[in-house]
Order: C-alpha cells, then structure tokens, then sequence
C-alpha cells in the first residue's frame, strides 16, 4: 500500500520540489492551496503534476480545512512547510505572520493530535530563528541560542517549540528541520536571489536598466531547494524524531550573489546596482552560517548543488523566461 502525504504550501518553491520526491518514491501526494488571485501564487510550480497529486483548498488559520482534509486523508507523513515566508515583509504585515507562522502551527498540529496521531510531522522551522545569535566559531548550529530579529523569527521560534513540547508531552514523532536560505528557480520573485536573477535576465535583454538592493553586505548559506527537501524527508525516516539544521556550511553576501549573475552574462555589477535604503529591514541579520554537522552524521545528507551552480541555474532559466514571456 502506497504511502500518503500531506504538504501545506504544496504550490511554493519547496512543495513543488517535495511533492516530485514524493511521487518518485512513489507515494500519494495531497496538499491545500490557499485561494489567491494571482496565478503565480497557486499552481504556476506544480502545473505539471496536474493529475498526479491531490488539491484542495485551505488554509492553516482554517481550522476546519485541516480537520477535514486529516482526518479523510489520515496521511502517513505531513510536512507543514505553508507559511507567510517573507522576513522583509513580516515588518509590515506582523500579525499575519504571526498568525500565519505560530498559530497556524499550533492548529495543524492539534488537528494532526487528534486525527492521525500515527503519522510523522515536519515542521518548517528557519534559521531566521537564530538571528543575531552567533556561537564563537562563526557557525550556527541546533545548540545556538535563538535571538530572533524580525516578527517572522519570533513566530518561528514559537512554531519550533511548540513542535517540541508536542513531541514530548503527546509522543508524537515531529521534527523541526532548522532550514538556512534555499533557493531556485522556482523561488518567488520577492526574494532578493530571485529579483537579482530575474533583473540580470531583464537587464541583458534591454528590458531593465537597474538593479535596487538594500543591504548588500549581509550574508547567507545559500543552498538548493531541490537538495533540502530531500532532507525533510530523510527526517521523517529516522527511527526517533530530532530536530536538524540544514545548510552548505558556506556562506556568501547578496553583492557576492549578484557579481556572479551578472558575471554570467558579461556584465558588471557595479554597473547596474543602485542602493536603496528603503529595502534594508528595520533590524538586520548579518550573518547566517550553518554548522549541519548532525544532520550529516545522522541523516547522511550532504547539499549536492554549489553556490555557483545554483546562481548560474537561476540566471539560466530567468533568461528563457524573458526570452520566451517577453517581460
């Protein structure tokens, strides 16, 4: 008998990536989309699973979509990877994203209490969480004390400890996969890796003369999606639920980012960028650098795609996306 899995945030970046691992391994895939009246948000990544994976709509502050999609479904595995996943823009719509990113994990879980209770549960916890919060080596790691620096960390926090006493007070196998920056093609034109790819694109195409950014001296673990959903799902094959950071231990800044796309297609950055004060957060991360030490020792996962293989894939398939859309 096949098993059954259920992904909210099935039409985002890494749903779409998740849901094609599962099908390969050949499981049922189900999900809930939220209603929206931009296509790009629905089903523009997972067109082409159309018939191959179940949809419904719903909502994590919907309560009654995840009673009645859980119980009917009674999932082997769910992965709660559905949020309001925007750190910039959780500065100015911070109740959303609290309610989005805290209570809503708080209401799947409790629907996942009661109505499949067997089942094994991913929580999409970020390294957000840890903010300013950098242990002496540089690294962040599960041991790093969380200081988080935006209204999306701190309800992030409260969705990974709310995993964590749910675990331990209802024996229930949930995990936090502590999740550093991930990126692809797929990824939402907000995001800065994609708006710098995407403007690349534009740019060498004549359709664009300049590049926005804000603070372009803050670094990340940039990975590949694709790689770290391949991570939460070795999470929920172990024998006992822990929670795992994920990342390439690398670690490189936004102007790093964008001198390579724009490398790419022969061109200077310097050129092109113009520093706009009003896309800086009101409280910025510096620095994040994951230590994935466990997960590599536990999970025997290790990130397969480079820094530069993933900037140059990204400006790659944004290139035919002008070349064939014409904007």
């Amino acid at each position: 008998m096949k098993k059954r899995a259920f992904i909210t945030g099935i039409a985002g970046q890494d749903g779409s990536y998740l849901s094609e691992l599962l099908l390969e391994k050949d499981y049922e895939v189900y999900g809930i989309i939220r209603r929206n009246s931009t296509p790009e948000h629905q089903h523009s990544r997972i067109d082409h699973l159309n018939g191959k994976i179940e949809l419904e709509y719903g909502d994590l502050l919907d309560v009654s979509s995840l009673e009645r999609m859980l119980g009917t479904i009674k999932p082997d595995e769910i992965y709660n990877i559905g949020a309001q996943s925007h750190v910039r823009i959780s500065f100015d719509i911070p109740q959303f994203t609290v309610q989005t990113n805290a209570l809503g994990v708080l209401n799947i879980l409790e629907a996942y209490k009661y109505h499949c209770p067997t089942a094994r549960f991913y929580q999409a916890s970020s390294s957000e969480m840890f903010g300013r919060s950098v242990d002496e080596d540089g690294y962040q790691r599960e041991t790093t004390k969380m200081e988080p620096s935006s209204p999306y960390g701190c309800a992030k926090v409260f969705g990974y400890n709310i995993v964590r006493h749910y675990r331990f007070a209802h024996k229930l196998f949930a995990v936090n996969g502590i999740l550093f920056n991930h990126e692809s093609p797929r990824r939402g034109f907000e995001f800065v890796t994609r708006k710098i790819s995407y403007s690349v694109a534009r740019i060498k195409k004549g359709l664009q003369k300049k590049l926005k950014l804000g603070n372009i001296k803050s670094k990340r673990d940039w990975g590949h999606a694709k790689d770290y959903v391949e991570a939460m799902w070795l999470m929920l094959q172990q024998d006992n639920p822990g929670d795992y950071v994920i990342g390439t231990g690398k670690e490189n800044s936004v102007e790093n980012f964008a001198k390579k796309a724009f490398d790419h297609v022969g061109l200077n950055y310097k050129d092109y960028i113009i520093l706009d004060k009003n896309l800086v957060r009101p409280s910025e991360v510096d620095t994040l650098l994951a230590d994935y030490t466990k997960a590599k020792k536990i999970l025997k996962w290790k990130p397969e795609v480079s820094f530069d293989d993933l900037v140059k894939g990204m400006v790659e398939s944004d290139l035919e996306f002008v070349t064939n859309y014409g904007y």
